[in-house]
């Protein structure tokens, strides 16, 4: 960069006075002289006092004007090298405290770097947002932290704001977050649903502890374990079989889909935009009325119909001449709940079964931010909700930006009708959606694809373009058709997705079961990643995004390879809770940001 310094200000000074001079002195020219003289004395000026960077202009964000950025300083591969610890891997955007706590002061983490904040910590599951984020350790509880948790006071941004215990002793293997709540799956089946706001978590005034459970059980004698937080339980509106339980929940901006063992699929509204593109798979419900507080032996019920925009205004997106003057349609939110908070966490305390699913045994769900989609145990694919980016993956023709029934998602488009196509995992996050299909013909090896459709506008197709509307799955390079030598088997075998994370924001990591089939010590897998990349959320050092899956490697050198092991694990309060536990590395694509944990298996 360039400063101006003293003796350049003197001599532009000088310059501008020698021309005004020049300019007196000869009178028939005076007009061109001093325009010309004053234009260099200008640019001289301008020159020497702008401050000149070398680099790509960065656009701060709000709050954000030094944008300081962190670079790798110790190695990142998630184990310590002092003693062999355990401890989390963390990159990407800081801006709310989400990836590193402990320090409020960094806004970017450039390249991977192990998190001392998890040190020693194996966690159940973890879950972030865009100000806000939770996990569950090793004890089931839940912690929550960031800035849209605590508050992005002036004190909370400069102090570093450890993860808090919010909620106790329901044995939690399983979270979900929405911009302002938190889902909770526990081991018995139970979701709880508690704000992700600590202010919003205070029980109201003269208010005991809620309760989850029946009078006879611990919770009347013990008040919920300690519980001091405003939560309570969702449950479904008919009860559920003998035996049956809820083993999964998936979450979008405003619905939630839940699965129970049986292979039934429930729907949830959180707010009045839980249905504004058909997510929901159903449009009448009820909720408890306002007064339902007083009513303990019968609380009041309110009919409530959510109509998906399209159909409630079918010329919302037409042009202005060729839309009716006057609707007459109805309004998509019923009119007797308009005095309703839908942000309280008690807007709707029901699950309802969704109506076209009844029947049909469905193995896995999935929620992207405004779509559905679940997988049947035959591998065969249901999604609808929002598609005007084709997101829902129904094919290039059909151009109906709004899927109100759950329909097929055909997989077998671009191969032979030989070939037989199934599913065997859904990823969904914002407005892309990846599938992982498994195709044999009955003769040849089998393979493994990874197809993906949706909003690929910075990359997140992977297939080498940056396409922002893609109605038919494509299939993904560089990860797509793999295949190993199987020691076992002495035979070739795919190399089949571990995990897949997709970020509402953009990017994606996957996780490739390399080495699973490389006999002893042949364990390991190796970490891809393809996206945006505005806040090194890839992890490659740089800020270009990658339209292709690219091996991730570390900044020391050699593949990011996620391993498994046995180790000590603490709880986040600092308590041994095992000695050798069996634990692996998962990785999670944020809002901007990555972050590599151990998971206990």
């Amino acid at each position: 960069m360039f400063k101006r310094t003293a003796a350049q200000a003197w001599r532009a000074r000088r310059l501008h006075s020698q021309a005004g001079q020049a300019a007196r002195a000869r009178p028939v020219r005076s007009a061109v002289v001093a325009s010309s003289a004053a234009a260099t004395a200008g640019l001289l000026w301008y020159s020497l006092s702008t401050t000149i960077h070398n680099d790509a202009i960065i656009t701060p964000k709000l709050g954000d004007t030094s944008q300081p950025v962190r670079k790798a300083s110790t190695p990142s591969t998630g184990i310590t090298e002092d003693d062999g610890s355990i401890c989390a891997v963390v990159w990407g955007s800081n801006q709310y405290d989400i990836i590193n706590p402990n320090e409020p002061g960094v806004q970017r983490v450039q390249y991977p770097v192990n998190a001392s904040w998890l040190k020693d910590v194996a966690l159940r599951d973890l879950a972030l947002h865009e100000r806000h984020a939770a996990c569950v350790d090793a004890r089931g509880d839940v912690y929550q932290w960031g800035d849209g948790f605590f508050g992005s006071s002036p004190t909370s941004k400069s102090e570093p704001q450890a993860p808090k215990l919010t909620l106790r002793g329901k044995n939690i293997i399983r979270l979900q977050l929405t911009e302002s709540r938190v889902y909770a799956l526990s081991a018995s089946g139970t979701i709880y649903v508690f704000a992700a706001n600590a202010e919003q978590q205070k029980l109201p005034t003269a208010k005991p502890t809620p309760a989850s459970t029946s009078w006879w059980g611990p919770g009347w004698i013990w008040g919920e374990e300690g519980n001091t937080v405003d939560f309570t339980e969702i449950l479904p509106k008919k009860k559920l079989a003998w035996g049956e339980q809820f083993v999964s929940i998936s979450a979008g901006r405003n619905h939630l889909l839940a699965l129970t063992s049986s292979g039934r699929t429930y729907t949830h509204p959180m707010n009045k935009n839980a249905n504004t593109h058909g997510q929901l798979g159903l449009r009448k419900f009820d909720i408890p009325a306002p007064s339902s507080s007083t009513d303990i032996v019968s609380p009041p019920r309110v009919p409530v119909e959510l109509i998906p925009k399209a159909m409630a205004d079918p010329f919302a997106t037409a042009s202005p001449f060729s839309r009716p003057p006057v609707s007459s349609v109805s309004p998509a939110t019923s009119i007797n709940i308009d005095g309703i908070d839908d942000q309280h966490i008690r807007f709707s305390d029901s699950l309802f079964e969704i109506p076209s699913l009844k029947g049909i045994k469905v193995s896995q769900i999935a929620a992207g931010g405004r779509s559905s989609f679940v997988m049947t145990e035959e591998g065969r694919v249901l999604g609808w909700g929002a598609n005007e980016f084709g997101q829902i993956g129904l094919g290039g023709n059909m151009t109906l930006d709004t899927i109100i029934l759950p329909t097929e998602v055909v997989l077998s488009r671009n191969v032979p009708s030989s070939v037989r196509t199934r599913c065997i995992d859904i990823a969904a996050g914002g407005d892309l959606t990846c599938f992982v299909a498994e195709r044999t013909d009955g003769e040849s090896l089998a393979y493994v694809d990874l197809l993906t459709c949706g909003n690929g506008q910075w990359g997140g197709l992977g297939n080498n373009l940056f396409s922002n509307a893609q109605g038919n799955p494509v299939r993904a390079k560089n990860v797509s058709g793999l295949r190993e030598y199987n020691e076992d088997s002495r035979s070739m075998s795919p190399i089949l997705p571990h995990a897949i994370s997709v970020s509402p924001t953009g990017h994606v990591l996957m996780t490739l079961d390399t080495q699973a089939h490389g006999g002893p010590g042949g364990s390991g897998r190796d970490l891809v990643a393809w996206g945006t990349n505005h806040d090194y959320q890839l992890g490659t050092g740089k800020r270009s995004s990658l339209p292709v899956p690219t091996t991730l490697e570390h900044p020391e050198g050699g593949r990011f390879i996620l391993g498994r092991r046995k180790a000590p694990v603490r709880d986040l309060n600092g308590k041994v809770w095992g000695k050798k536990v069996e634990v692996e590395q998962r990785a999670v694509a944020g809002y901007g940001n990555s972050i590599v944990y151990w998971k206990i298996k």
